[in-house]
Formats: C-alpha cells, sequence, structure tokens
C-alpha cells in the first residue's frame, strides 16, 4: 500500500464529498462543500486525506480553537477498512494539532456508533461525560 497522508487539495475535494456520501457522515443540513470551503478558510493544513496513489481513501477534518482541538469527518473508504487508514489520520491530525500548542483533542459520535467507539477506545480515547448543546448560526441552504 502506498498511503500519503496530506492537506486537501481543489481536486481532492469532489472525491471527499463522494467517500463522505459513501460512509454516512453527510448530514441534509450541512452542505459538505461549506464546510470543506468553511475548514480551508480557517486552517488549511488540518483537513487531510490519505490517498492511495491518486486515489482518496480516506479523510479526517480537524481544527483548534486556541483551547481545544477537534476531530470531524474521519472516514476511510469501506473497502480499505482494517488497513490502518483511519488510525494514520487521527496520528497525524493529532500531531498536527500538537505542534500548534494543543493541550486536548476531542470528537463527537453519534448515539448508536458502538463500533466508532470501540475504534477510538482503541486510541486511547476517554469516554468523557459531556452532553452537547449546538446553535446554527448560518443555515446551509
Amino acid at each position: 500500500m502506498t498511503l500519503e497522508i496530506r492537506a486537501l487539495t481543489d481536486a481532492d475535494v469532489e472525491p471527499v464529498i463522494d467517500l463522505w456520501h459513501e460512509t454516512g457522515l453527510t448530514r441534509p443540513w450541512n452542505d459538505p462543500r461549506a464546510d470543506i470551503r468553511r475548514a480551508r478558510a480557517v486552517w488549511p493544513e488540518l483537513l487531510l486525506v490519505a490517498a492511495d496513489r491518486d486515489t482518496v481513501v480516506g479523510t479526517v477534518m480537524a481544527g483548534y480553537d486556541g483551547h481545544r482541538g477537534w476531530l470531524y469527518y474521519l472516514a476511510s473508504g469501506p473497502a480499505r477498512r482494517g488497513e490502518g487508514i483511519g488510525r494514520r489520520l487521527v496520528q497525524e491530525a493529532e500531531a498536527r494539532l500538537e505542534a500548534l500548542g494543543c493541550p486536548k483533542v476531542m470528537l463527537m459520535v453519534r448515539p448508536g456508533n458502538d463500533a466508532v467507539l470501540d475504534f477510538y477506545d482503541g486510541l486511547d480515547y476517554i469516554r468523557e461525560g459531556t452532553l452537547l448543546t449546538g446553535k446554527r448560526l448560518i443555515p446551509d441552504d
């Protein structure tokens, strides 16, 4: 396997969105192109892809607000699961966040997604006892 972890390029946008759709990460109320555009405007080097030659086989979007780092959109292609792609993406995102001085990284998992929780358990993430609330300020049309 020739796997490169690198920042997303313009040519990666559509394959990344296709992967997010294929893996069930998109939601009707979130425009994935807007999410990519917004992320790249702030931390372009934290929106990562795993590429096998010219094929996008995984993604992770990281963010840092000066207090905590966050991981979003971690995905690997269903046909490529079990190859360590997700692990490598998380490790690279963590390394980039740490280089920025980020002391802790967080992520959200939808209820019932036990396989993802087990994955993060294996990466030494701790299940926090917090609840999440949110408010949309700018609707994605």
